[in-house]
């Protein structure tokens, strides 16, 4: 009999990414998830196909054995989770408080029917102190006396895989890129961990989830903005990654973010495995096959220039180090004039259209939010304002 690995959120990275990782390691896939007609879909055909795709090679993988079932369906969820052999949850921080009490419910009934079987989730989400938040929901919903730290093990984990916008027309075929380490923290495991060849049992969790929001997160996004401010035409970040200025200030801001990782985790990481990692995020973003837009990767100006984001939080993370920032600082201020994005963001941008530089800044990166002090936001503003006049003058 297989085992049964329980996917609560069939988005993207739910189907693209985890649930075709335990199904080809033998694992039985049941998706929860709120959408009734893909949930339908699923039951109805069984399964689905992840096209991975890298220059002119394609590779269909297909995902069978599946089952679905409606997160409002409870006696089916608690089934499913009681069954299960490892979970995995792939939903943002923001509906984390919608599912906390579904999922305590389910987890309670496992437990009054085996609890000698405690019960891994996968958090296969980027989530920050992601393990923290999920056990404070969760035990707000059980009873208690429940023996949350015995008996649920919240796995961290650091996504790195490449998803980009899906064509709605075919909810059966899913593209992605071919990478699919999955870095999970070992540490946050009770039972023994999975046979799963694409599992990257790390620690500590934090160092490789700082790597994922400051290289990789940043990097990303340093690209889309820098390459929305060059000619028309540029439209997906392998074509912003051909423009000379664009890939050269993009690999020096993931240089950058390399020295405040090496200052904080010099004994988790070496330059050279950084510099590594660097090289192989630049050939995996300018990946063409996989037309993942700049759009896509800028959207959501409101979270990604936040204090405790990408950009901000490394350049506070720099500064603190005295560690040189301007190739990030100049990816920060290419986002404040990023038009290619949603309605919601060039709304977000005119807001603050017409306030002074420092009170931009202040505002856009939720300044007020951080508890950092007044001093950090003036040196911060302070060297942003030279970066921008720099280029103004070049």
């Amino acid at each position: 009999m297989k085992p049964i690995f329980v996917q609560w959120g069939a988005g993207n990275i739910g189907r693209a990414f985890i649930g075709q990782v335990f199904a080809s390691n033998g694992y039985r896939v049941c998706f929860i998830d709120i959408d009734a007609p893909l949930i339908d879909l699923l039951n109805r055909t069984g399964g689905y196909t992840v096209q991975t795709v890298e220059g002119e090679r394609t590779q269909d993988l297909s995902v069978e054995d599946v089952t679905a079932v409606h997160v409002d369906d409870a006696e089916q969820v608690a089934a499913w989770i009681t069954k299960a052999d490892v979970m995995g949850v792939s939903v943002g921080a923001n509906i984390w408080p919608a599912i906390a009490a579904p999922l305590a419910r389910a987890i309670e009934r496992r437990y009054e029917r085996c609890p000698e079987r405690p019960l891994d989730i996968i958090l296969a989400e980027n989530m920050n102190n992601g393990a923290r938040i999920v056990r404070e929901l969760l035990t707000a919903h059980l009873d208690p006396a429940f023996p949350v730290s015995l008996y649920i093990g919240l796995i961290e984990t650091s996504i790195g895989k490449m998803v980009p916008i899906q064509d709605p027309s075919n909810r059966l075929l899913l593209r992605a890129e071919s990478y699919d380490d999955l870095i999970v923290d070992e540490r946050g495991f009770i039972n023994p961990i999975p046979a799963v060849r694409q599992l990257r049992p790390v620690q500590p969790i934090e160092a490789y989830v700082e790597r994922k929001l400051y290289i990789h997160n940043m990097g990303h996004a340093c690209t889309a903005y820098l390459g929305a401010l060059c000619d028309d035409g540029i439209s997906t970040i392998a074509d912003a990654l051909e423009i000379e200025h664009v890939v050269t200030t993009v690999r020096r801001a993931m240089e950058q973010a390399k020295a405040v990782l090496l200052h904080r985790y010099g004994q988790t990481f070496t330059a050279e495995a950084l510099d590594e990692h660097i090289d192989d995020l630049l050939r995996r973003f300018s990946n063409r096959a996989l037309g993942d837009t700049i759009f896509r990767v800028g959207r959501d100006l409101k979270r990604k220039l936040r204090w405790n984001d990408r950009f901000m939080g490394l350049m506070i993370e720099a500064e603190e180090a005295h560690l040189n920032w301007d190739a990030v600082g100049a990816g920060y201020l290419a986002a404040l004039q990023f038009r290619d994005s949603s309605k919601a963001d060039r709304a977000f941008l005119a807001s603050v259209e017409h306030l002074p530089f420092r009170e931009k800044i202040r505002t856009v990166s939720s300044w007020d939010e951080s508890g950092m002090s007044r001093g950090m936001l003036e040196a911060i503003v302070a060297t942003l304002q030279r970066i921008d006049a720099s280029h103004t003058q070049s």
